[in-house]
Order: structure tokens, then sequence, then C-alpha cells
């Protein structure tokens, strides 16, 4: 039996409350850092331009980030672009924004 009765709540003093709410606001300081940080700052990878293309792609267990540049991309714009798959929709507006755009039979990149 740990207490035969429950012990009286001992009162926060002014001082402990305001250590408490500067606590708080720090966190959430931090967090709101991180919050902008991440959304300015996306990564490595960034977004599709110049050549690149970086595609989220769906998976069982979530997704996977694909990223390629020059040849790799254009054979993979190429062929999003001659599929109706999924994955090739998703792909094809990456391809627009790295100016990767369709050749279609017979014309260059």
């Amino acid at each position: 039996m740990p207490f035969p009765f429950q012990p009286q709540a001992e009162q926060i003093t002014g001082r402990e409350k305001r250590r408490l709410i500067a606590g708080a606001v720090a966190v959430l300081v931090v967090l709101a850092g991180v919050g902008i940080w991440g959304e300015v700052r996306p990564g490595s990878y960034g977004s599709s331009k110049n050549g690149c293309i970086t595609v989220m792609v769906p998976g069982t267990t979530g997704g996977a980030l694909m990223h390629q540049c020059g040849a790799s991309a254009r054979a993979t714009c190429r062929q999003a672009f001659g599929s109706t798959s999924r994955i090739a929709a998703l792909t094809r507006p990456q391809c627009r924004r790295a100016g990767l755009r369709s050749a279609g039979p017979g014309r260059a990149d």
C-alpha cells in the first residue's frame, strides 16, 4: 500500500509558473522554426528544374523519392509520356517543370 491517503498538492509559485510558460514558449518557437525551415528548404533535391526531375512515387509502405538528371531523366520522361500508368501520370508534370517535354516519335527532346 503506497499511501494511506492522498498527499496534498503543492501550490505553484509565480516564479515556477513563469519558468513553465517560458519553457513552453521556447519549445513552440523551436518547433515553428523547424517547420518554417522545412518549408523553405525542402532538401538537397528540391523541385524539378534544369533537366532534373524529382518525383514522389507512392508505395505499399509509404513512398519513395525518385531523383534523376541528364540522360536517365530524359529516358524516364520519354517513358512517362508514352505510358498511362499512375507513376507516369505523376512523372509527366515534373518532366514539364524540368523542361523535358514529350518528344514524341521522330522528334528531338
